[in-house]
């Protein structure tokens, strides 16, 4: 399949994880891939993982809550063409594990900065790129967690709540535009990120998943995909579950 052929997508959090298993099959279909990334040397890696497959990819080291940063990324993006795909999956899980009253401030707002921040700014500078094109599509990776909650994630399920209301905001507002905006929330994917989470809290998680598995990567490449293909052309403001069957709403 080349659904992306011609196409230029943008991936943050695109050197490991989710990020990089989303690249790597949007790549597959014929896409070149920009890797977004605060981690140089992983991202040199994915980069050459890419290209040794033939395909598209190019990194740039950046900070998806500073805004200079996610302006000046998108501009270089914009000099070279431009791009009618960008996938956030930039994130961290903060503290887990406790109660909200063992949180410490300083931890809860870096969560919110990264994970609802820096949602906020990739999408506010990637439609900037879209829309004159009139066509784009951008997905925000959210969490069940944003939807349910999560006891001994507080600032994590706080911060994906936000990610889920930022997209349904913002799909709204640019629904004549060509452009969609959407979210995908999976259940718990087994990453890097995930296995460095305190065992108690995977379980916990895990134990809510009618399926009793974690998620596979390949599974969510798969549904972000659609997500950001042209046949995917009648949805936006919406959140995607991918839980193995703990849907909320």
């Amino acid at each position: 399949m080349n659904r992306f052929e011609n196409q230029t997508a943008v991936i943050t959090g695109g050197a490991s994880g989710i990020g990089f298993a989303i690249a790597e099959k949007l790549a597959g279909e014929g896409a070149g891939v920009w890797i977004l990334d605060m981690n140089a040397t992983a991202a040199d890696d994915a980069v050459k993982s890419l290209k040794d497959k033939g395909y598209r990819a190019e990194f740039v080291e950046i900070d998806i809550s500073d805004e200079g940063g996610v302006k000046s990324a998108f501009q270089r993006i914009e000099d070279y063409g431009g791009c009618s795909i960008v996938v956030n999956a930039a994130g961290i899980v903060g503290p887990n594990g406790i109660p909200v009253t063992e949180v410490a401030l300083s931890d809860f707002e870096r969560t919110c900065r990264i994970n609802l921040t820096g949602s906020f700014l990739v999408t506010k500078y990637a439609l900037k790129v879209m829309l004159p094109g009139q066509y784009g599509r951008i997905l925000l990776i959210a969490s069940i967690a944003g939807k349910e909650g999560n006891a001994g994630m507080a600032a994590y399920s706080a911060s994906k709540a936000g990610v889920i209301g930022l997209v349904k905001s913002v799909g709204k507002e640019y629904a004549e535009s060509g452009v969609t905006v959407n979210a995908l929330a999976p259940a718990t994917i087994m990453t890097s990120m995930v296995e460095k989470m305190e065992a108690h809290q995977i379980k916990y998680m895990t134990d809510k998943i009618p399926m009793k598995r974690c998620g596979k990567l390949e599974e969510i490449a798969n549904l972000a995909a659609w997500i950001v293909s042209k046949e995917s052309s009648f949805n936006t403001g919406f959140t995607f579950d991918m839980t193995g069957g703990r849907s909320v709403y």
